[in-house]
């Protein structure tokens, strides 16, 4: 229908619900189409009994909540926190589905924009992408519940977030193009939206990443118009999810697109007094990750064990 409206369920935790504000304020300062940004951050969902396919963030199966938020009608997308937008949200909503397509993600990086070796935090080489997809709630039957018990024998978790093996292979569409979801990646005139997917470099933790400037001056463009203050981003420095040098490079009168060596040893030194840790908590929930997979692992071996 003509005034639906284009719905954005967002995946994130509470350490990214400023996150969430600046890719919302993004997406509505490029169009003038009616949008509905949902953050996912308070849906609680289940494990899987494998810990070793348990969830990877606080929020990795919420996409698959989504039909059912939607009660099966519709389309919606799907959006990580850590994304911004430069282009109007109406040519990724009006992405067709053909023949028996229920979803569209972006299939492969292409090679030009693969890390760089050495390239600080980010992976050997960046997988198929679900981080933005476009549903068609009407024809996806999922029950979230029953997609992780799935991951206790039937699939994997890269199989899953991956490969979309819960679907057939001409239910899952390639239809979004990397310009819509640019990993690392802004190219002025060209990018639509660029995901900051390497955690270590985001720029509300870090001052290393080479484009974190656009995010950076995003905010202080919210900051200017009033749809932020300054409390608020107090306030998630003192809870440490954002750290504590941001604060003058918000302030200061800095031409951040340029890269200053005594700038960011400066802004190191603040977080490094403060003791600022980044993604406390998502790194902590990785190290105890960690110990139960081996623990999980052990307890498997000690029962083949027993039947041997």
């Amino acid at each position: 229908m003509f005034d639906e409206p284009i719905r954005v369920f967002v995946g994130a935790d509470r350490s990214q619900a400023l996150a969430v504000d600046v890719l919302d304020y993004s997406i509505r300062r490029h169009t003038d189409a009616k949008v509905e940004v949902v953050s996912m951050a308070d849906l609680v969902l289940p494990e899987p009994e494998d810990v070793r396919q348990g969830s990877r963030t606080m929020f990795s199966f919420t996409r698959f909540a989504i039909p059912g938020l939607c009660n099966y009608q519709g389309k919606a997308i799907y959006m990580d926190a850590d994304m911004q937008v430069f282009k109007d949200i109406r040519s990724l909503w009006n992405i067709p589905f053909e023949g028996r397509e229920k979803v569209e993600i972006l299939e492969e990086v292409p090679d030009e924009f693969q890390p760089k070796s050495g390239q600080v935090g980010a992976p050997e080489k960046r997988k198929k992408q679900s981080s933005v997809m476009l549903l068609d709630c009407n024809r996806l039957d999922w029950v979230v519940q029953d997609i992780i018990k799935g991951l206790d024998g039937d699939y994997t978790y890269d199989q899953l977030l991956s490969d979309m093996c819960i679907l057939e292979q001409d239910e899952v569409g390639y239809r979004v193009p990397f310009i819509w979801n640019s990993l690392e990646v802004h190219i002025p005139g060209t990018t639509a939206l660029t995901h900051y997917t390497d955690m270590y470099t985001q720029p509300w933790v870090s001052n290393e990443n080479p484009i974190g400037w656009v995010w950076l001056n995003e905010v202080k463009r919210m900051l200017a118009d009033g749809s932020l203050n300054w409390e608020q981003i107090e306030e998630e420095v003192r809870l440490g999810y954002f750290r504590p040098s941001i604060l003058h490079e918000l302030r200061a009168n800095w031409d951040l697109s340029q890269p200053d060596p005594d700038r960011r040893a400066m802004l190191d030194k603040i977080d490094a007094d403060a003791k600022f840790e980044k993604h406390a908590e998502v790194y902590a929930k990785k190290r105890e990750r960690k110990k139960a997979i081996k623990a999980y692992e052990e307890k498997l071996a000690r029962q083949q064990r027993a039947l041997a």
